[in-house]
């Protein structure tokens, strides 16, 4: 584990990165079984959105309604097939999308996935 430094509303702040695989070692396989779940894949697009970190809290996240523990088993799932990378902060834990590593393993991986979520959202918005 390696001391990292991110920015946090602007401001460079150290952090202990957590246990993640280096790009190299990213399988296909363990991408999409990992955004192979709902809330997975929202998790995914919510992050995409909020661009460079944001902090792991549920509310802020759109998973308010699942529990801390739920939450966090998601976002290790992530971490772990290389989606995302996790600073630790004293207790406080920042999540984001390892989107150029994503990008530069499996060219135009996310943009796909991205694009196939908000045809799928799209469509059940029309359906009901």
């Amino acid at each position: 584990m390696s001391v990292k430094q991110f920015e946090q509303g602007g401001v460079p702040v150290d952090g202990e990165l957590l246990p993640q695989p280096d790009v190299a070692e990213f399988e296909l396989v363990k991408v999409l079984h990992a955004l192979g779940d709902p809330t997975r894949l929202h998790l995914f697009r919510r992050l995409a959105q909020e661009g460079v970190q944001c902090d792991c809290n549920g509310d802020r996240l759109g998973v308010g309604h699942l529990h801390k523990s739920t939450v966090s088993h998601h976002l290790r799932t992530l971490r772990q097939a290389g989606v995302t990378s996790t600073w630790a902060v004293g207790r406080n834990r920042y999540v984001a999308l390892r989107r150029d590593d994503l990008e530069g393993r499996f060219p135009g991986l996310v943009d796909a996935l991205l694009g196939m979520a908000e045809r799928e959202s799209a469509g059940s918005a029309g359906a009901g």
